[in-house]
């Protein structure tokens, strides 16, 4: 986004039309990324059997539903994120998670595999998990990303355990991702969110989970 689009006035029309737009190019078209190249450009190829190529598959699925989720939560936080400085911290990032969206869905094509088909039931429940964050303030919303942050981030340290130590390229893209979502679960910490109570936090990590052994399948 440029400066000169941050800096305009939006009406809850023009909002609601950009949601619709960000949640399709999410779902079916090509969201909007960062200038960064994607870390699997950097590395070979290494020699996978079919079923290290089938696990790293199912595995990346996960991350891209992970991600399109996250998209979605950072799109309904933005909605009603109350400081300018809050929603824009919330747009960066989400831009960021777009990296990762593509990334992963690359990867996914290379290992021969799909992503989820329920990928429009984690993003449309996740809009409307973020409003509610937002809603709920500004101090609770930005400590929402920061939990989600560090539960993606005990995610990816599972799944770099669980992949061939030969698939470099899905190595890559995830070390880069656990260095960003730790990045994010930092902003967000800092510019002043608050710790969730625990069975919120418990809530959550059972969601995930949820998501996670469906994914796997579907």
């Amino acid at each position: 986004m440029t400066k000169q689009a941050s800096n305009r006035h939006f009406s809850p029309l023009d909002n609601l039309v950009m949601q619709v737009d960000t949640g399709l190019r999410t779902l079916f078209g090509k969201p909007s990324i960062t200038e960064r190249a994607n870390p699997e450009d950097s590395v070979n190829e290494g020699q996978l059997s079919a079923s290290e190529k089938d696990l790293a598959g199912r595995l990346m699925r996960i991350n891209h539903s992970g991600e399109v989720a996250a998209q979605g939560l950072y799109q309904g936080q933005a909605l009603t994120a109350k400081l300018p400085e809050v929603r824009a911290k919330m747009e960066r990032a989400a831009q960021e998670e777009n990296d990762h969206l593509n990334w992963c869905e690359q990867r996914i094509n290379e290992l021969g595999t799909h992503t989820s088909y329920l990928n429009p039931v984690w993003y449309f429940g996740s809009v409307a998990i973020g409003a509610t964050a937002g809603l709920a303030g500004d101090k609770w919303s930005l400590g929402f990303v920061a939990e989600t942050e560090h539960q993606v981030v005990r995610h990816l340290d599972s799944h770099l355990n669980q992949i061939s130590e030969n698939d470099h390229k899905s190595r890559a893209i995830l070390e880069q991702m656990k260095e960003d979502e730790g990045h994010h679960a930092t902003v967000a910490l800092n510019a002043g969110g608050a710790e969730l109570p625990a069975p919120i936090k418990k809530f959550m990590s059972l969601s995930s989970k949820v998501m996670t052994k469906s994914v796997y399948r579907l």
